[in-house]
């Protein structure tokens, strides 16, 4: 009872005090060499504010075809996002990082991709909900996020109260959100954000993905980190949310 407690003081801290990333006016600020040497990807790659222009009309007016909309929070190294789009040639995908030297190594990647069902976004998951339109987004991908370990840094942990309102906002009725994660006490924050809010149904909320479910989409491929995880034996803790609009 005490560590619920604890996860719902975190979790339900009153929005003016949560990161200002997802206010309306937030700013980019760096100083990082390879912010400019993203441009040399501009054809795919946009940085910083440069997507949000583009609320609403994915589809229509960047990848100019009416297609499911997947969007990859915490792209890291591509390796899910490039296979995915392979696979998937008739969706389009949005792949997103805050990194910049790993950005800056997807994008070289990327630039070789067979596919051209793709846009990436040096960008934070916190905007989502100015990035894309209401309704907007079919699937959302959410895959072994930086847990943020010590207390002191929690509330720089992505899923928490304004996160989940964000994602209501732009996720289609009946939408989904797919998540994975290796961390256990992150796993468990996160049954707590998710049992404290009304936007989406659980479906699935297991801590051993392949030997309790090992036929779910999410147990049919690895990450690269994945892969090591199971290697040193770490079960996979998942989670499967659908949205409720329209119930």
């Amino acid at each position: 009872m005490i560590r619920s407690a604890k996860y719902k003081i975190l979790l339900w801290i009153d929005s003016t005090m949560t990161d200002k990333a997802y206010s309306k006016e937030f700013k980019y600020t760096h100083n990082n060499p390879y912010h400019d040497r993203l441009e040399e990807f501009s054809e795919f790659v946009m940085r910083d504010l440069e997507a949000e222009a583009h609320a609403g009309n994915w589809n229509s007016q960047v990848f100019k075809r009416d297609a499911h909309l997947c969007v990859e929070i915490g792209s890291g190294y591509g390796h899910f996002m490039m296979d995915y789009c392979e696979k998937n040639p008739k969706i389009n995908f949005i792949g997103l990082d805050y990194r910049f030297k790993r950005s800056y190594a997807l994008a070289k990647k990327l630039a070789e991709h067979p596919n051209d069902n793709f846009r990436y976004l040096r960008a934070k998951g916190e905007r989502i909900h100015h990035t894309f339109a209401k309704d907007e987004v079919d699937t959302l991908f959410y895959f072994f996020p930086d847990p943020w370990p010590k207390t002191r840094h929690h509330k720089k942990r992505l899923f928490q109260a304004p996160f989940i309102e964000a994602a209501n906002q732009v996720i289609a009725p009946g939408g989904r959100i797919f998540i994975k994660t290796d961390h256990d006490d992150y796993a468990e924050w996160m049954r707590e954000v998710i049992a404290a809010q009304d936007k989406f149904d659980c479906v699935m909320d297991t801590s051993d993905l392949r030997g309790e479910h090992p036929e779910h989409f999410l147990a049919s491929f690895s990450t690269k980190f994945e892969k090591i995880f199971i290697e040193k034996g770490i079960k996979i803790k998942a989670f499967e949310l659908v949205s409720r609009k329209g119930l």
